[in-house]
């Protein structure tokens, strides 16, 4: 085997095992991520039952996993900045509240996009 070949099977295997990694200390760690991936989870089959299109689907699903993508990143945030200090710092209470925004912004994408599709289907 091409020995390219094999650091590059080495880093994926090692990208898809950090990944795990990080999802399990989310899991553990933050109430929000678990809360969101049950939500995630019980809309899923409606999404695919609501969508009557591969796009329909699509959407109402990236919508979901959009959600997701962004808490971990807040997450990622969070763990920094308290990695830096416990003392209270005006950047680092910004950075938090940024990342809030940016799953609160997640949240509003995926109820417009749900919304959209419903008032197609039905409107």
């Amino acid at each position: 085997m091409n020995t390219g070949l094999q650091a590059g099977l080495r880093r994926l295997w090692n990208a898809t095992r950090y990944s795990w990694v990080g999802l399990r200390a989310t899991w553990r760690n933050e109430e929000a991520f678990r809360q969101e991936s049950l939500l995630c989870l019980c809309l899923l089959p409606v999404a695919l039952w609501l969508g009557k299109t591969g796009l329909e689907r699509a959407l109402l699903i990236s919508s979901l996993l959009l959600i997701m993508i962004v808490e971990l990143l807040n997450s990622g945030i969070e763990a920094v900045v308290d990695r830096i200090g416990p003392e209270r710092h005006r950047l680092s209470g910004l950075a938090k509240d940024v990342g809030s925004a940016a799953v609160f912004m997640s949240l509003l994408n995926a109820a417009l996009v749900w919304l959209l599709v419903l008032f197609a289907r039905w409107g």
